[in-house]
């Protein structure tokens, strides 16, 4: 039983036997959210900066905290909302916000605003502590061509470069590459705009090219924020088997880095194209429903990635891509606990419940989705009641 005396971390005095309770300033707030942060539980240190704003609703670093935690939950456009409300309203000398909104827009993929943004930080500090790595992200931008106008013959360039790629051998490619300047831009502009697994392929095949014009586009690639990480890796992978022995630039967790690639160890799986069907048929199933926001569908992309890189070297063995779908999307439901029943999926996906079964029991057995889901409910509940 809950002793009478104890308080709740909102604070509070006791006066015969009851608790009075009483508001906190933002500073307490802000401490207690910036302790929760230091210790890694993102959620309680969301409720504190939010805690902080309300109490203090027009101090802008308030809201900063705020949108800054926001956007490591990957709530970006929550945060880019915050961000804009502090520069329009609140304190437009604040730069920092025009930095993390050229970063937030670009993992959005809104390449025009990303780069407007970097660029109205750097005229707000042209010597902030950001501002390198706002002039790299900037040349990357350019650097993949993603901001320029596309020139009239760009769809029948592109038709070209589908019809070489599909015929042509590899003899012929490195050929090609080697000589003609327009197809190794257009295969560079591809490696950014082109299907995931198209991608792979020329990632690929960059590797077998080897040697500078390639090991050029690779390091450039490598140091773009808004890749996705397996192809970031999956390029690193390339430079390191190609021999590249320097120090290379990349992109890690929000900022440009370097590593040295001969004390860099890479285990990843290269993506197969089976597992990108699974988590596509889940997901495309998912949009016929009403009640998935989109958070969910990230979770269901997370829960297969992490499912994969688990029990890699070992790979599922996928005979029908729709009974794994099923039973990703019924992981994604026992994760938050959604009334869905297997027998409900079976009937959407055209497979039997054993079968949805027998896939969640492997995913479950690998990742444990069920005492996660338990833990996370008990620390939701927990939280709830100390609100």
């Amino acid at each position: 039983m809950k002793d009478v005396g104890q308080k709740k971390e909102t604070g509070g005095v006791l006066i015969h036997g009851n608790i009075v309770p009483f508001e906190q300033d933002a500073g307490f707030y802000l401490q207690k959210g910036m302790f929760y942060y230091q210790k890694n539980k993102p959620d309680k240190a969301l409720r504190f900066f939010q805690r902080a704003v309300a109490a203090e609703p027009d101090n802008a670093f308030n809201h900063y905290n705020l949108a800054c935690m926001l956007s490591k939950l990957g709530r970006l456009k929550e945060a880019n909302r915050i961000f804009l409300h502090i520069i329009a309203e609140l304190d437009d000398t604040l730069g920092d916000c025009y930095f993390l909104l050229g970063i937030n827009y670009g993992l959005l993929e809104d390449l025009d605003k990303s780069r407007e943004y970097l660029i109205r930080y750097l005229q707000a500090e042209p010597d902030g502590e950001m501002s390198f790595e706002a002039m790299e992200l900037l040349d990357a931008l350019d650097e993949d061509g993603s901001l320029e106008e596309l020139s009239p013959n760009y769809v029948e360039r592109d038709l070209f470069l589908d019809r070489v790629l599909e015929t042509g051998s590899t003899e012929e490619l490195v050929q090609l590459f080697n000589s003609n300047k327009g197809f190794r831009k257009a295969l560079a502009n591809r490696l950014y705009h082109e299907s995931d697994e198209f991608k792979e392929e020329i990632l690929h095949f960059y590797g077998k090219i080897g040697g500078d014009a390639a090991c050029k586009v690779l390091r450039r690639f490598v140091k773009n924020p808004w890749i996705k990480e397996r192809f970031r890796q999956l390029a690193l992978l390339e430079l390191k088997n190609m021999g590249y022995d320097g120090k290379v630039q990349t992109f890690q967790e929000g900022r440009i880095t370097e590593l040295d690639l001969d004390n860099y160890a890479i285990n990843m799986p290269v993506w197969k194209k089976e597992w990108q069907q699974v988590v596509d048929c889940a997901m495309q199933n998912m949009r016929k429903s009403n009640c998935y926001e989109d958070g969910f569908f990230e979770d269901i992309q997370a829960i297969w990635l992490d499912y994969i890189n688990t029990v890699y070297p070992e790979t599922p063995r996928i005979v029908k891509v729709e009974t794994w779908a099923a039973a990703l999307e019924y992981s994604l439901a026992r994760f938050h606990f959604l009334s869905l029943t297997q027998k409900e999926l079976a009937d959407e996906y055209k497979v039997s419940s054993s079968s949805i079964s027998s896939r969640f029991r492997e995913i479950n057995r690998a990742l444990d989705l069920d005492e996660k889901a338990h833990r996370n409910m008990m620390a939701y509940l927990r939280s709830d009641f100390l609100k």
